[in-house]
């Protein structure tokens, strides 16, 4: 089945709460992170909450890439999502999952923009 993009949904647990608090070190998580998956980067925009939590996203030619962290629960939710047809490599997510010291992870990868049936520029969804 052919797509115009993949999307990794990454739900990161038990990870260290001062490196979720770390603006630095989670934009350079996500920098890197984007370097590993061949993206373009456009822009960068990063937040940093108090008390406490960070909010990463990454501007890229071929989407974005995002994280949202919450330290106090020892929890990120991070997006990554691609304009290429092949899915993604285990090596981003491996790299998340070391980079912000979690112990537990969920992710699920789905495919965005399945055009099979549908034909192309027939205009908005009714």
């Amino acid at each position: 089945m052919k797509a115009l993009g993949q999307h990794l949904l990454i739900e990161l647990y038990g990870c260290d709460p001062g490196v979720l608090d770390d603006l630095e070190h989670v934009q350079q998580t996500m920098l890197r992170a984007a370097d590993l998956v061949s993206a373009s980067i456009i822009q960068v925009v990063s937040h940093k909450f108090q008390p406490h939590g960070v909010t990463v996203v990454v501007a890229i030619a071929e989407s974005h890439l995002s994280v949202h962290t919450w330290p106090e629960y020892g929890y990120a939710a991070v997006d990554v999502f691609t304009c290429r047809p092949e899915p993604l490599s285990t090596e981003v997510q491996d790299f998340l999952i070391k980079s912000l010291r979690a112990s537990d992870v969920t992710s699920v990868e789905m495919k965005r923009g399945v055009l099979a049936g549908r034909l192309a520029g027939a205009g908005a969804a009714s």
